[in-house]
Formats: C-alpha cells, sequence, structure tokens
C-alpha cells in the first residue's frame, strides 16, 4: 500500500493531465457535449508520447489511432450529422470467429514485433491493441457487446500500466471497467435493432 501511495505522489504532472483529461472525455461525451473531441485529442496526444517512453510501442500505435479518431468525431459533430445509429446484438458464432482471428493476428503481430524491438510485455500489448481497435469499431457502431470486450481489455490494460509504474493511468483503466459495466447495462436497456434492418457490420 505505501509502495502505490509513493507510485501515485510521484505520478509524472503530463500522465496526471492525460488521466484528467480522459475522464473529461468520458463525462462530456455522455452529455454530447463536443468539447470532448479536443479534451480526447490532447489526452490521447499526451499518452502516445508516455507510451513511447516506456517502450510500448503497439499502445504508442493505438494512441496515435485514437489521435485521429478524435480530429474525426470532431469534424463530425461540428458537421452536424444526424446519423442514426441504432443499438444491435451479434450472434455468438460471429465474436467466436472474429475473437479467433483477433488472437492469431495478436500472435504474428507479437511475433514480428519481438524480432525487433526489444520491449517488455510486447505480446500483452500486442492483444490488448488488436482487440482496442476491434472494439473501437463496434463501438462505433453500436454492436452491444462491445462493453463486455472493453471490461476485459481495461483489465488487462490496468495490470500493463501498474507493471510500467504509469499508476494513475492503472487506476483510470480500472474505472474504465467500471464504466464499461454500467455502459453494457445501459444499452441493454435499449431497443435491439430488428433483423432484416441490420446495418453492413
Amino acid at each position: 500500500m505505501e509502495n502505490f501511495l509513493g507510485q501515485l505522489v510521484a505520478t509524472p504532472f503530463l500522465e496526471g493531465l492525460a488521466v484528467a483529461l480522459a475522464l473529461a472525455y468520458v463525462w462530456l461525451a455522455a452529455r454530447q457535449n463536443i468539447w470532448c473531441w479536443p479534451c480526447a485529442l490532447v489526452s490521447t496526444g499526451i499518452y502516445t508520447w508516455l507510451f513511447w517512453s516506456v517502450s510500448l510501442p503497439f499502445h504508442t500505435g493505438l494512441n496515435f489511432y485514437y489521435l485521429i479518431m478524435a480530429v474525426y468525431g470532431l469534424l463530425k459533430w461540428r458537421g452536424n450529422h444526424a446519423d442514426t445509429v441504432f443499438v444491435k446484438s451479434w450472434p455468438i458464432y460471429r465474436h467466436v470467429i472474429c475473437i479467433t482471428g483477433m488472437i492469431i493476428g495478436a500472435l504474428l503481430l507479437s511475433h514480428f514485433a519481438s524480432t525487433v524491438l526489444d520491449a517488455n510485455y510486447i505480446h500483452l500489448d500486442a492483444f490488448i491493441t488488436v482487440f482496442s481497435v476491434f472494439t473501437t469499431v463496434l463501438m462505433a457502431h453500436k454492436v452491444r457487446e462491445n462493453w463486455l470486450y472493453w471490461i476485459i481489455i481495461n483489465l488487462f490494460a490496468a495490470y500493463l500500466y501498474f507493471a510500467n509504474d504509469l499508476v494513475l493511468t492503472g487506476v483510470l483503466f480500472l474505472c474504465y471497467s467500471g464504466f464499461a459495466v454500467y455502459g453494457f447495462i445501459q444499452w441493454r436497456l435499449e431497443p435491439v435493432k430488428l433483423k432484416g434492418q441490420t446495418e453492413a457490420l
């Protein structure tokens, strides 16, 4: 406990700022406030640099991807589009196929990366990155099960951050797992899109 508190006190200012802005992003996004995107932009920009500095190459790339998505979200919301996306649910077999493909992809990615990079936790880094990119797409298309993926992803990510002394970020992702449980419960209250009305995804 003393070691944890010591790490918390020693948290760099930039990490603290990134965590604060990440929480602001979630709070503002829930209220459909366009300022959520500038918060996400700055937060992910900081994390892109932080993850590179602690040798998490895939997380660096993942946050660069989030950086692009923050710009996309800002432009889309400023354009005042009113696209309606309904909550939908995928059958189990579709998830099994996707999970199998992602496991194979993450194994191949980490194997090839380990031949050119000397980084700790590179396999876990690769798995979290591959699953996060996929789950972000599910979120954008309102596939209800995205929240179940996020619960697991965020727990593993929290472990990875604690192991790399990013204590506040680890705490943030533990909170994110709690938010994911809440999100899944809330989306269960939404009417699911009927078969035949399903989008391409």
